[in-house]
């Protein structure tokens, strides 16, 4: 089997079983209650989603002007910035084109997240990159030539998993991120991604903002995979996402 290839290093911890067992009941009380979530709430979660997403990554513009820019108003902001929340919106409306597993799928949603940012986009980085907070690198991504059977067996490692998908998702999310793939754009990709395999697993999560939780948490998100990066294991960060998961539902379940 190709997850006997590909083994992310990660432990099953208490923490993350109590915290599986709590995102099931917030589930469950969700569609206990509506079945599906109103329209209105889905679009404006979407909008935080894309919002936050960006913001992790430096893009300045609130809600309101990523409102405006989605319809079609006129916003005073960087036109990059703009570009991104446009791309990034454009990327989770065509989530359910694309199947989690497909590699394929994986460089198309780049190729959408970053068209007219980056050189190549929808193509594997070509050169050496690491993450830099201030003067220091934190990590130091596997040269560029080793990315294509990474991701590959990522990949495989994810379809073939019997794991939890609460959990694969959240082994997944690091796992993309400490190999790093794209010459940019890796964060976004990789909240996408997770949202895109919770999403298959239950439909409800298209409109669940973890990410806006990630956003108000930025700090504890980088130290979480810090954290990983130095244990060489991803447990730390599961155990942070798994947090993020549960809380971004229980604020659904208040604005419900």
């Amino acid at each position: 089997m190709a997850t006997d290839s590909y083994q992310p290093p990660y432990s099953l911890t208490p923490t993350m079983l109590r915290l599986v067992e709590e995102i099931g009941g917030a589930l469950g009380r969700l569609r206990a209650g509506h079945g599906s979530i109103a329209p209105r709430l889905r679009r404006g979660n979407r909008i935080r989603t894309v919002q936050a997403s960006c913001a992790i990554e430096g893009n300045t513009l609130s809600v309101e002007q990523v409102t405006a820019v989605l319809e079609g108003k006129r916003v005073l902001g960087a036109p990059r910035e703009i570009h991104e929340v446009r791309n990034a919106f454009a990327a989770y409306e065509r989530m359910f084109e694309w199947s989690p597993h497909s590699r394929d799928d994986l460089l198309a949603a780049h190729g959408v997240l970053m068209a007219g940012l980056i050189d190549e986009p929808g193509r594997f980085r070509s050169g050496g990159v690491g993450i830099q907070r201030g003067a220091a690198i934190i990590h130091l991504a596997p040269p560029a030539d080793r990315v294509p059977a990474l991701i590959a067996g990522l990949l495989a490692w994810l379809r073939d998993t019997p794991e939890h998908p609460l959990i694969a998702s959240c082994v997944f999310h690091y796992e993309f991120e400490f190999i790093h793939p794209f010459q940019d754009g890796n964060g976004r990709m990789g909240r996408l991604w997770q949202t895109l395999i919770l999403s298959r697993w239950n439909p409800l999560f298209a409109a669940v903002s973890v990410e806006t939780l990630t956003s108000q948490h930025q700090a504890d998100y980088y130290a979480a995979l810090n954290a990983s990066n130095k244990a060489a294991t991803c447990t730390p960060f599961i155990e942070f996402m798994l947090a993020m998961i549960r809380d971004a539902l229980r604020e659904l379940l208040v604005l419900e």
